[in-house]
């Protein structure tokens, strides 16, 4: 029989001993958690509108004639009653001084007809003037107090003429370019000269969907939002840096297209605001109100439902369910499903539900979140720390 050596022997002892032995258990993985911040928060709606000027106005002459200068810059900021047209007013001049001169005489008529009229008074008085003499010259007193009044009505059209050869701005805003030239012959409440929209304050047009309309009318609790403080940021500006309030929502919802509409009131006292500009507004969508928050990414879905993963006292994993809100800076509102002690967690390995977990404290805070691109439709509502 063949002998074995006794170095491979020492070796085959040796490698059944180790091939005994259990691996070690790996140490539960790190995990970090916190109990949800609580806090009062304000939800906001969210709605897309343009801005519209308050008062726009197209110029038109209310003479007509051949316009003589324009005395302004194309795009400028005027002023009530700042002169920018003059039309040629001489013939208008020509027609004053007529009716002037035709008014004169109409005086002059009158005076002399009181005159008579006085004298056949003293007469008929003394009983050496008949009754018809005084009547007569007292039909002819009166037809030249209307002459006198004709006369002078005239006088005012034409001087009225002449004023309108001198076309002024209605309101302070900003004018357009012109539509004519000098040399062009302009007809009375037909060419139109130019355009002027007033953008200080401006207006910002919007339309709500039927569904916004019934949560802000049953969220704020009365018929409607007049008044209200609005929000409203550009398509290039990350927060809502301007300010206003709604002035006026519409009275019935379209049928065809089921929104109401709605218009708030901003300052521009810079001008910025253009008509036609594109924004975004958020609006109160409710009363301030303690809510439970915790990082967006601490939310998952399971299936068609939505869950945060929390470790219960044993340090066990426990799946759970939840009703979220809007995002408050990167922060998730939730609604229901979740305790203000549970342990939420926030980073680290996400265990399965069931695995023991060896958690650390962390702490969840604010931050800021970008806004939506500006080609993106933003969300319905928001939320706001109150």
């Amino acid at each position: 029989m063949a002998r074995i050596p006794a170095a491979l022997l020492v070796a085959a002892i040796l490698l059944a001993g180790c091939g005994g032995k259990k691996k070690p258990t790996p140490p539960p993985p790190l995990v970090t958690v916190s109990v949800p911040l609580r806090e009062k928060v304000l939800d906001w709606d969210e709605y897309v509108g343009r801005f519209t000027s308050i008062d726009a106005v197209d110029l038109r002459p209310r003479v007509s004639g051949y316009l003589q200068q324009i005395l302004f810059q194309d795009g400028q900021i005027v002023h009530k009653g700042q002169t920018l047209f003059v039309i040629d007013p001489r013939p208008y001049q020509a027609v004053l001084a007529q009716t002037t001169a035709q008014a004169a005489r109409a005086r002059a008529t009158l005076a002399n007809a009181e005159v008579e009229l006085k004298r056949a008074r003293a007469l008929f008085e003394a009983k050496a003037g008949s009754q018809q003499e005084l009547d007569a010259r007292n039909a002819a007193a009166l037809q030249a107090r209307a002459d006198l009044g004709a006369a002078e009505a005239n006088a005012r059209a034409a001087a009225l003429n002449v004023g309108f050869t001198r076309i002024t701005a209605p309101l302070t805003g900003r004018i357009s370019d012109r539509r004519v030239a000098p040399g062009n012959l302009v007809t009375a409440d037909q060419t139109v000269l130019t355009s002027i929209v007033n953008n200080d304050p401006i207006r910002f047009a919007f339309e709500a969907s039927e569904s916004l309309f019934l949560k802000q009318q049953r969220a704020i609790g009365r018929q409607h939002a007049i008044g209200d403080p609005v929000d409203i940021r550009l398509q290039d500006e990350p927060t809502y840096r301007w300010h206003g309030r709604v002035e006026f929502i519409d009275n019935q919802l379209d049928v065809n297209s089921g929104v109401i509409r709605g218009r708030a009131v901003v300052a521009n006292p810079d001008g910025l605001l253009t008509p036609g500009m594109f924004g975004h507004m958020r609006l109160p969508g409710s009363k301030p109100y303690e809510a439970l928050l915790v990082p967006d990414e601490a939310v998952g879905t399971d299936q068609n439902r939505q869950i945060v993963l929390v470790v219960d006292k044993d340090d066990v994993v426990r799946l759970r369910p939840v009703q979220t809100g809007p995002l408050v800076d990167g922060l998730r509102i939730i609604r229901g499903g979740l305790d203000p002690n549970d342990r939420v967690i926030l980073a680290g390995i996400k265990a399965k539900p069931g695995a023991k977990v060896n958690p650390q404290p962390g702490k969840i805070e604010h931050r800021k979140s970008a806004p939506p691109p500006a080609y993106e439709s933003p969300a319905a509502s928001s939320a706001t720390p109150a």
